[in-house]
């Protein structure tokens, strides 16, 4: 007996459809991700155990979809429930005329062919993947004006000859392993005043780098993350991953700024919500004025979570983070249960220590209360609903646990002076 059944996962254009389409449920379950032209608006996990009809599906993708409309149409200044009574009543044709208009302020733009942005792709011995990802850079609508692959701590030089089947494509070499050494090499060589991060292991949306250089067109803006989409749903850990650890950070904007870092900082203001390294950029001068990412927060040394340390610095600084949903990549999750219990392990013991350093730039934040309240009894509740055979998204418990106590040895042995 399959232990899981995949996903179909579907992307539906609704702008070019005749009609709402209810999916085949009796042999496979599936995704499905919204899209009006190339702005992603929901989606749905739909279980094979799911028995929809024609009416309950309609209600179900009107949730989905009901956040980023009302973002989308907020100037249109509509009755509310316009929108929802037509496509409850099946007036389709009617409703696309409706986001015709209200949609063309975020879909119809004169996108210029390149812009100033400088990619950067870390990578180590994954030559297939990285590949992959650089054909579907050179096939973006708006192209950047420069692309950089570090090539980090390779045991040979497969990673260099694919960078040399792409023209225009900068190789830097890294001895030194790490994402966030790696990373730093990456912004250390780039020219350009945005530097957007991505991962191997992704497929970029075709207006990717475009959206990416237009959220800096608001001057206010010091970094961006966007929406990752899972590229694949075929095994059980690849659906923990999306369901339970997703990079997903939903379908609308979301502004990161003073008043939310001094709303949540009693609490420990949860950088990690803010977005994924693998969809991620920044003005080049605001990581030139914080400091670059860091190194202690390394695979290698504390774990991960580079990424969201350095969107606290920045928040702690002063300076604004936009999520941005229309910068859009695809994500390859881990396949095997054992890989993601690693990925989660250093997830968890880099989050610690993460937490903990940022504890120390300011004494007021939450995070020892998160740490050392919070999370014990969370992890007791855990323990006991999972208890005795711990299937599906309990599989990670014990290596979530595990990452948190080496989190906090690895910052015992490896504290240092606070910066203030």
């Amino acid at each position: 007996m399959q232990a899981h059944a995949p996903y179909h996962i579907a992307h539906i254009y609704l702008d070019q459809l005749s009609a709402l389409p209810v999916p085949d449920l009796r042999r496979q379950a599936s995704y499905l991700v919204f899209w009006w032209d190339s702005v992603a608006l929901g989606h749905l996990f739909i279980g094979t155990d799911e028995k929809l009809s024609d009416a309950s599906f309609r209600d179900k993708f009107i949730a989905a979809i009901r956040p980023a409309v009302e973002q989308y149409t907020a100037s249109m200044h509509t009755k509310e429930a316009h929108w929802e009574e037509l496509l409850q009543h099946r007036r389709y044709e009617e409703w696309k005329r409706w986001m015709d208009t209200a949609m063309s302020a975020w879909t119809a733009a004169a996108i210029p062919e390149k812009v100033p942005v400088s990619v950067v792709i870390c990578t180590r011995d994954r030559a297939s993947f990285l590949q992959n990802c650089l054909r579907q850079l050179s096939r973006l609508t708006c192209l950047p004006e420069e692309v950089i692959v570090v090539d980090n701590a390779p045991v040979n030089d497969d990673t260099k000859e694919v960078v040399l089947q792409f023209e225009g494509v900068t190789y830097v070499r890294e001895p030194r392993p790490g994402l966030d050494i790696a990373r730093n090499t990456g912004v250390l060589s780039a020219t350009m005043p945005i530097v957007a991060y991505t991962d191997d292991d992704v497929e970029v949306h075709p207006l990717w780098v475009y959206r990416v250089w237009q959220t800096f067109q608001d001057k206010a803006v010091a970094a961006m993350t966007g929406l990752v989409i899972a590229a694949k749903l075929d095994t059980e850990a690849q659906l923990i991953f999306e369901k339970h650890w997703s990079f997903n950070r939903g379908f609308t904007d979301k502004v990161y700024d003073a008043v939310y870092f001094n709303k949540t900082l009693a609490k420990g203001p949860p950088v990690w919500e803010i977005g994924a390294g693998a969809n991620m950029a920044f003005r080049k001068e605001v990581l030139e004025k914080v400091g670059l990412f860091d190194e202690l927060l390394d695979v290698g040394a504390a774990g991960c979570n580079g990424d969201s340390e350095m969107w606290y610095r920045i928040l702690e600084s002063g300076h604004t983070i936009l999520y941005n949903p229309r910068a859009v990549v695809h994500h390859e999750h881990r396949r095997e249960i054992e890989g993601l219990k690693k990925q989660i392990f250093y997830y968890l013991r880099g989050f610690t220590t993460a937490a903990l350093l940022q504890q120390r730039l300011r004494q007021e934040a939450g995070y020892k209360r998160h740490l050392f309240q919070v999370l014990p009894p969370y992890y007791m509740k855990l323990i006991w609903k999972g208890f005795p055979f711990y299937h599906f998204q309990y599989r990670t418990l014990w290596a979530e646990i595990k990452g948190v106590l080496s989190g906090l040895a690895f910052y015992i042995r490896n504290r240092r002076p606070a910066s203030k």
